[in-house]
């Protein structure tokens, strides 16, 4: 007989086998799950890696999902035109999920803090997150030699004080000034940045004394360079770390979907305060980071943050950072 031949009993001996190997293995393992509690262990809410001599660490506030992106994204289009981008890109159409991420920064010689969170009051709703994480990534904020606020929004600044008490008791702060100056003006008053101001005033102005304010251009310290990226706020800016000849940028808030405001940098934000020029800032900002190629870290992106920008014909693409820094 060939050997690839085989009798009827055999097949059926053979066949019958099985399948009480499957109905055993199915049982089995169905108790098995069934009494195996599920992990309430949650995934790391930081990331580390290695930029030159420096060690970059992104750091999760919090994740907060809601309704959208339409219209907090793309308001000046129609809900159809934002929800067959979202579907092209495997996106639920109603719904998003934002993420906030500060960023740590060890020179050697400084451990810089990019943004700060919502603090305490956002903890009812899973949010400020970044003390936590910070700790689990083996720092405690008193180690925090540099406090550096990107612009003033209550997500960024919020974790600044933990009540009447600095967060971050041995830093010193570096902000802009055109941000400060434009928070702590009394035209705020009766205005829709009233609410932001308030909380200018309460995380920001209790530190002012130690505050560094600068302008853009300016070196926060070595390796760490300011730039202007206006209309997000009136004084937003990104900032530029370099070290052993690699290179990334800090967008913040330049851009805050990684689909709706990257493939379509043109479409409104809500959340920027001049429109038109927050849609020119991301067209430059990103033009430039698609060009030179280099990785960058947005505030929204989605966590860990980091990514690079792939210039498409309507906008950018954002390639999310694999193991790129592992190798």
């Amino acid at each position: 007989m060939s050997t690839f031949e085989i009798s009827r009993r055999d097949l059926f001996l053979a066949s019958t086998a099985m399948a009480g190997g499957l109905a055993a293995t199915s049982i089995i393992t169905g108790t098995a799950e069934a009494a195996t509690p599920k992990s309430d262990v949650k995934s790391p809410g930081f990331k580390r890696f290695k930029l030159g001599d420096f060690e970059i660490t992104t750091l999760l506030d919090g994740l907060r999902a809601g309704d959208g992106p339409h219209p907090t994204f793309g308001a000046n289009q129609t809900q159809e035109t934002v929800a067959e981008l979202l579907r092209n890109n495997f996106l639920p159409e109603t719904k998003f999920v934002n993420g906030f991420i500060p960023v740590l920064i060890n020179t050697g010689s400084e451990l810089v803090l990019v943004d700060t969170g919502f603090g305490a009051g956002g903890h009812e709703n899973g949010l400020g997150q970044l003390e936590n994480n910070l700790k689990a990534a083996g720092y405690t904020p008193d180690q925090v030699t540099v406090v550096l606020i990107t612009h003033m929004h209550g997500d960024h600044i919020g974790g600044l004080m933990n009540g009447e008490t600095p967060a971050f008791a041995n830093a010193r702060y570096v902000g802009g000034q055109i941000e400060y100056d434009f928070w702590t003006d009394a035209a705020r008053t009766g205005t829709p940045a009233e609410n932001n101001a308030k909380a200018v005033n309460a995380k920001v102005k209790p530190l002012a004394d130690k505050f560094t304010f600068i302008k853009a251009g300016d070196e926060v310290v070595s390796g760490i360079t300011s730039e202007a990226a206006y209309g997000h706020t009136p004084g937003h800016m990104i900032f530029h770390v370099e070290s052993a000849g690699k290179r990334l940028v800090l967008t913040a808030d330049t851009a805050n979907h990684y689909v709706a405001s990257l493939q379509r940098p043109e479409w409104e934000v809500s959340f920027d305060g001049d429109k038109a020029m927050a849609a020119e800032t991301r067209k430059r900002v990103f033009d430039k980071i698609s060009a030179d190629k280099v990785p960058f870290i947005g505030y929204h992106m989605p966590f860990p943050g980091v990514g690079y920008a792939e210039k498409l014909e309507t906008g950018y693409r954002f390639v999310p950072v694999t193991y790129q820094f592992d190798v």
